[in-house]
């Protein structure tokens, strides 16, 4: 009884810390609480002043979502192969040397997200049980079930909340930038009851994610609205290749209004595939994402469908119920058992591959302003994403602006 009690007080305590308005004055302000921004926060220097602000609450982040994994350099020969499944993937319009530091940083970023808490799926021997995903040549894919960026996020935000020098603030909302003799020194913000405030800073990361809640049928959050590229580009900051958006290829169909559930393109890596109405397999189901969309596309204007069916079939029932168990539940919620009978499946947006251009420090063309994640466009996802590659890149190069802005101090 005391311990359930303790348990309340804290989690209360918690959401009243959340609530309260963040400072008027800090050293970094940080827009986005998902993966980019949180690990952002963990690699500044302790003595600085970071305060983070999220539009909604915290469970309200892409990262959340993400359910095949996150990519790593399995050894010294994968770099190739896994350098060249992402500039095929792009269309050969991904920027080499951004993929090249990805590819190589990949390993060390595993090792810390371990040292931090992170659980990831392993082998009877104990090593990591790598999966595959449409347009890899190889198994390279870390995961925790189907709920691996619900197991990177919450640890990562475990260790923040550890942190006395970050201040969390929920259902802060960033409505402008604030620049000054051309460069950024905060932001304009407004809380839950419409008051904004100006939130001055020497720095700024934008962590805003992605453009999904603009459109009908999405998997992200409707909270996603493209903030960050707004107030960007309201202030001349350079953009690239906003017209580069995602189609993912298999969203669970359904009549409801709201997001789409996803179906992690993984399945599809374990042998799961993809069906017409005759129950005929009509396309290779590990090609990139977006050549199976124009499969399924295509499958349903002959056939007059709404969707296609995911059959299960061949995966089994072990790897169902572990590895997929998300997934599997989910399903049986919406009145299907992926064990016993084909999905309906339909495309839908999922990704921005564009967004506020980066340099090679995500820094972007307004001194003292940063973008990571997906509110970014670093030029690691070309044209069309690889599965897998966006959790990475987001680690990889938030960091990077973490410490481009120690660097920067040190050198002012």
């Amino acid at each position: 009884m005391a311990g359930a009690a303790m348990a309340e007080m804290s989690a209360r305590a918690m959401r009243e810390t959340a609530a309260t308005e963040p400072p008027l004055a800090s050293d970094v302000v940080i827009a986005g609480c998902g993966v980019a921004g949180l690990y952002a926060a963990i690699n500044l220097p302790r003595a600085l002043r970071v305060t983070m602000i999220c539009k909604e609450d915290l469970e309200s982040c892409d990262s959340m979502l993400a359910q095949g994994g996150i990519c790593v350099m399995r050894d010294y020969d994968d770099y190739d192969s896994w350098f060249d499944d992402t500039m095929r993937a792009g269309h050969g319009e991904c920027r080499a040397e951004s993929v090249d530091t990805m590819i190589w940083s990949s390993r060390d970023v595993i090792a810390d997200l371990v040292r931090l808490g992170v659980e990831f799926d392993r082998t009877s021997d104990g090593g990591y049980d790598y999966t595959r995903e449409g347009a890899h040549s190889r198994p390279r894919i870390l995961h925790h079930a189907d709920v691996t960026g619900k197991e990177i996020t919450t640890k990562l935000l475990a260790q923040v909340r550890k942190l006395s020098n970050v201040g969390v603030h929920e259902y802060v909302c960033m409505d402008d930038l604030l620049v000054e003799n051309g460069a950024c020194v905060g932001i304009v913000a407004h809380g839950e009851h419409g008051k904004r405030s100006e939130l001055r800073t020497r720095d700024v990361i934008l962590a805003t994610g992605g453009v999904g809640g603009l459109y009908e049928r999405s998997t992200n959050f409707p909270c996603l609205t493209g903030d960050g590229c707004r107030v960007a580009a309201a202030h001349g900051v350079t953009l690239d290749h906003m017209d580069y958006v995602q189609i993912h290829p298999t969203s669970l169909y359904t009549d409801k209004p709201g997001r789409a559930f996803l179906i992690s393109e993984s399945c599809r890596g374990e042998g799961a595939v993809l069906l017409n109405a005759a129950g005929e397999r009509f396309c290779d189901e590990l090609q990139s994402r977006d050549v199976v969309s124009k499969a399924i596309y295509a499958q349903m204007e002959s056939e007059g469908s709404r969707y296609v069916r995911l059959s299960f079939e061949r995966v089994s029932e072990d790897v169902i119920c572990g590895h997929f168990a998300n997934i599997w539940q989910h399903c049986l919620e919406e009145g299907y058992d992926i064990r016993r009978e084909p999905i309906p499946v339909v495309p839908a947006q999922h990704y921005l591959m564009g967004g506020i251009h980066v340099g090679a420090h995500s820094e972007t063309t307004l001194p003292h302003l940063y973008a990571a994640g997906e509110t970014s466009c670093n030029g690691v996802h070309g044209a069309n994403r690889l599965a897998s590659n966006s959790l990475l890149e987001s680690l990889v190069f938030s960091r990077l602006a973490a410490r481009d802005i120690v660097r920067e101090r040190h050198a002012a």
